[in-house]
């Protein structure tokens, strides 16, 4: 009799579920296979992180990103004029063949840390624990064209420098926070070899499933005033030198143009050793993009360049955030390839509210985007005032309740890409 109870409580427990889960849709795991793909992503850095300095922080980290149905992680492999992963072309450049260590302050201390690595391969790290547990890994060339002013890359390459109008070594500067930043010549032939043969190194070497530039892959119209940019537009103009004005319009579209065609150069780099690696882009808004940083990306997008575009929409209220995602350019995107919005999670000191951050993926979701993505991992987890760590670590699982795939790029519409 009690064996018929068990049975009998067992079926009307199994038929009540049954009815609920019919009642608001389907089984998880169905769910999970036909719901619209989404870019859930987050972006790993070595500036204010302790994510990418051993093996058990990435294994960890990257545990955490896929307990929490994450699918794509962007680690910085490019930055403060290092690669972060072993790179002969780096070590030909700049003497060191990685550095994951920033040198900004303490450097001592930063070498002795650097040189306790050994032989480690950090993005090897990454690219296998990812794949273990279902996540894309789409490494990040963080600081693109730019890099400190006293790095072993800008001290032993001075003629690969470009600059503003003036005398140098100030007009080959600018500041940003407490440091002196330079700006490589990406119109200068040997830049462009540089950055190629590290990206052709990278794609070779590495599982990987795709390549990000962001807002440094591009350049400050102040700058293109270097003897060789100057002699290569008066080439180009019947001997006028350029205008004074940076901002003069032809002027301007003469820079935007060259880096366009050198990310042509960049994009069949990619494909030529990783046919299914995707480029990435995660750009700051178009207009801004382009009238102030000479990065035309809307113009890569309808050349077919850009495979997945991430623009970093970071705004401290929603109705700022909102407006920016009806930017035309952005929409246009957004009928094409999968398009998603970089959201900031906070920076060091200063998270941002877990409710924002929930309102603003909402928002993003709501407007039709393919998803978002975090800057930065460790803000993700760190709690804002008036919020506690379980407050913050059980919002996070509310974003992203059942596992979504990324948007496939094979299947979005979008213009042919010719060989030029």
């Amino acid at each position: 009799m009690r064996r018929f109870c068990y049975l009998g409580l067992a079926v009307l427990t199994a038929l009540l579920i049954g009815i609920a889960q019919g009642a608001i849709g389907l089984l998880p795991a169905q769910a999970s296979v036909n719901a619209p793909a989404e870019i859930r992503g987050v972006w790993l850095t070595n500036v204010d992180s302790q994510v990418l300095f051993s093996e058990q922080a990435v294994k960890n980290s990257l545990q955490q990103l896929a307990n929490n149905r994450f699918n794509t992680v962007y680690p910085a492999v490019w930055s403060w004029g290092y690669t972060l992963y072993p790179s002969q072309v780096a070590e030909r450049a700049t003497g060191y063949k990685q550095g994951l260590y920033p040198d900004l302050e303490n450097q001592g201390r930063n070498e002795a840390l650097e040189a306790a690595q050994g032989d480690r391969d950090m993005l090897l790290e990454v690219v296998q624990t990812a794949k273990d547990l279902g996540l894309s890994v789409i490494p990040w060339f963080e600081f693109g064209f730019m890099a400190p002013a006293d790095s072993p890359l800008a001290l032993r390459h001075p003629d690969w420098l470009t600059q503003k109008q003036g005398v140098l070594p100030a007009a080959g500067r600018e500041q940003e926070g407490r440091h002196t930043r330079v700006w490589l010549n990406p119109f200068h032939p040997e830049v462009q070899q540089f950055v190629l043969d590290l990206v052709a190194e990278l794609m070779a070497n590495y599982e990987v499933d795709g390549l990000q530039l962001d807002d440094h892959f591009s350049l400050p119209v102040a700058f293109g005033y270097d003897p060789y940019t100057i002699n290569l537009y008066r080439q180009e103009h019947r001997g006028q030198a350029p205008p004074t004005n940076p901002y003069d319009a032809e002027w301007t579209r003469w820079r935007a143009d060259k880096i366009t065609a050198f990310v042509d150069r960049v994009f069949w780099t990619v494909k030529a050793r990783r046919p299914n690696a995707v480029l990435s882009v995660s750009p700051n808004p178009a207009t801004f993009a382009y009238t102030h940083h000479l990065q035309d990306w809307p113009r890569w997008r309808e050349k077919g360049y850009v495979e997945e575009l991430i623009v970093q929409i970071y705004r401290d209220n929603l109705a700022s955030f909102r407006n920016a995602l009806r930017d035309r350019a952005l929409q246009q995107a957004r009928r094409h390839i999968p398009t998603g919005v970089g959201i900031l999670s906070g920076l060091k000191n200063r998270p941002v509210p877990m409710a924002l951050i929930q309102q603003q993926v909402q928002t993003a979701r709501g407007m039709g985007f393919a998803g978002v993505s975090f800057f930065f991992y460790d803000t993700v987890w760190t709690v804002a005032e008036g919020e506690t760590s379980s407050d913050r670590t059980q919002a996070m699982q509310r974003l992203f309740v059942t596992p979504r795939q990324r948007p496939s790029v094979a299947s979005s519409p979008r213009p042919a890409v010719a060989r030029s």
